[in-house]
């Protein structure tokens, strides 16, 4: 090994973060990692089988936090996952962080939960506790505190009024609830903005 990579890997340690050949033998274990050297995951990390981290992907545990990631979940570059001291779980067949990537971070004392089948992407965030629930989306740069998105089918379901809850566009939601089949659409405060069943975004025929 050369001296760059020893003082890489000396520093991912230091970090918290497996080295490059232990980022790299997680394909041993049924972990896709195109990129190993661009990948930062911390050793408590639990993945399960299938789970694909795309380059420039960081899984990290600080401060006594967990994070789980569920069978088969993607997790595209630029996605930031921290449990500092909180709990992130993220369920099987998710998709994070298409689009621009996304970050979620849960200090002490938060839990975020995201579902079989959710979808999160266009660079948003969630922040503080927040249930992303079977098949929900998150749908551009929105800021999430506090939010909750009800089960339903994923974005491939036919019928738009029984996927997962959704939210969509640019700017802040704080404290937001949307049930299966709806979706709210906003460009800043979603909490000013009208909740709609999703086949007015998706009409048959």
């Amino acid at each position: 090994m050369n001296e760059t990579a020893l003082a890489s890997d000396e520093t991912r340690r230091r970090l918290g973060f497996l080295s490059q050949g232990d980022t790299a033998a997680l394909s041993r274990h049924g972990i896709l990692v195109p990129d190993p050297g661009s990948v930062l995951i911390s050793g408590e990390v639990r993945l399960e089988d299938e789970v694909v981290l795309w380059p420039n992907v960081v899984l990290q545990i600080a401060e006594g936090g967990t994070l789980v990631v569920g069978r088969g979940t993607e997790l595209f570059s630029g996605t930031r996952i921290v449990a500092a001291g909180g709990s992130v779980a993220i369920g099987p067949g998710a998709e994070i962080g298409e689009e621009g990537g996304f970050t979620l971070k849960a200090a002490a004392g938060e839990i975020i939960q995201v579902g079989d089948g959710a979808r999160l992407l266009g660079g948003g965030s969630l922040t503080r506790s927040n249930r992303i629930g079977r098949g929900a989306q998150i749908l551009g740069p929105i800021r999430c505190q506090t939010c909750t998105l009800g089960d339903g089918g994923t974005y491939r379901d036919p019928e738009p009024d029984e996927r997962g809850g959704v939210l969509k566009g640019s700017g802040v939601a704080r404290g937001i609830e949307v049930p299966q089949g709806h979706v709210v659409q906003a460009f800043g405060l979603f909490a000013d903005a009208a909740m709609r069943r999703q086949s007015y975004f998706h009409p048959k025929g």
